[in-house]
């Protein structure tokens, strides 16, 4: 196998991850990239070599010269162009969230089995932190016995990014679509992918975006409007799973709060672990609980590197080395515990799954 050539689709700030990994990839040339803007795809374009720039993305899955993409557009965007590749005989690397709804989750599902010989890999890229994968070899080895709660916590005191992440139409939500997909997967993960029974949960939109705060900066969108705000300030939820097990989270782009922080925490029934914001290992030995500190390079979620290893794993798929950690089935499951969170706030009840 030649190296395999990649497509970019999206070119806005997350796309920089996808290429720069790309890049330092030795099986990978990245051959096309595509954005409505035409001159960002031209740009792009000359800084990653690719040969080709696109201002439609139909045009890019029609080069029949690309093997594989990564999508890294709108959410509401994300159903319509997996389904799209698939069928254009692409593998697939989509961003999170999977989707927006459920129905086009099941929709991807579908497109996916009907090409069945292609990757289809979603873009939970936390999964693929040291930390995390450190973890993962701890409890698949018994050592935390059986996990049965977990916590997960990804507080903003000020980081509505606006822009489209700030409207609802094209997001699909706000923390809880960008920030909570990530902490709730990471914690379902390492809980060993439960399915969900029920879900309660709660959103508020209390704040806006707090456009009037001075002195404080905070990451802005491409597109940013201080005007512009259809998403939530913050969201919890209690996300019970059918083996009995539960998960509590809770997220905001802004809140009342003294600072920003992370927190995710997983324990079981022979031990307990914080994942962030360092990985620390707390286990019970002659009637000792010990706080133990693993020797690796970097304790908390490096960015750089997890989205390296998640670009070099989906490389290794289409290679046929390995199959993805990351499936539709896995997208699948964590929309519907968004999804549900989401009704759930708007019906005032706990929503159950069949």
């Amino acid at each position: 196998m030649g190296k395999i050539k990649v497509g970019v689709i999206g070119l806005g700030s997350i796309s920089e991850m996808h290429l720069e990994s790309y890049k330092n990839n030795n099986d990978v040339e990245i051959y096309a990239v595509s954005d409505s803007n035409e001159q960002r795809a031209q740009e792009k374009a000359e800084k990653y070599g690719a040969k080709k720039h696109y201002k439609y993305y139909q045009d890019l899955l029609a080069d029949s010269e690309v093997d594989a993409i990564s999508i890294c557009t709108w959410n509401n965007t994300h159903a319509e162009i997996s389904i799209a590749a698939l069928h254009a005989g692409k593998h697939v690397l989509v961003e999170k969230p999977l989707c927006k709804t459920i129905e086009e989750a099941y929709e991807i599902e579908k497109a996916v089995k009907e090409n069945g010989e292609k990757v289809f890999q979603v873009g939970f890229v936390r999964r693929f932190g040291t930390n995390t994968q450190v973890l993962k070899r701890f409890i698949d080895s018994g050592d935390l016995g059986e996990i049965y709660y977990a916590k997960a916590s990804c507080i903003r005191a000020l980081g509505n990014p606006g822009g489209w992440f700030a409207d609802k139409e094209r997001s699909g939500g706000g923390p809880l679509i960008d920030l909570g997909v990530h902490v709730i997967d990471l914690c379902w993960y390492l809980m060993g992918k439960p399915k969900v029974k029920s879900v309660s949960g709660n959103t508020y939109n209390k704040l806006g975006n707090r456009a009037n705060v001075e002195n404080k900066s905070f990451y802005k969108a491409a597109d940013y409007d201080p005007d512009k705000n259809t998403v939530e300030d913050l969201a919890n939820a209690i996300i019970r799973f059918e083996n009995g097990a539960s998960l509590m989270v809770d997220v905001s782009f802004t809140l009342h709060a003294k600072e920003e922080s992370i927190a995710v925490n997983v324990f079981g029934d022979k031990g307990g672990a914080e994942v962030e914001p360092k990985l620390q290992i707390v286990t019970e030995k002659n009637n000792t609980i010990l706080n133990s500190t693993p020797q690796i390079d970097s304790l908390s979620f490096d960015f750089n590197k997890g989205f390296q290893n998640e670009i070099d794993h989906f490389i290794s798929c289409i290679k046929g080395e390995t199959e993805t950690i990351s499936t539709v089935q896995d997208g699948v499951e964590i929309m519907k515990i968004l999804v549900g969170i989401y009704e759930s706030s708007e019906k005032g009840t706990e929503i159950h799954f069949d």
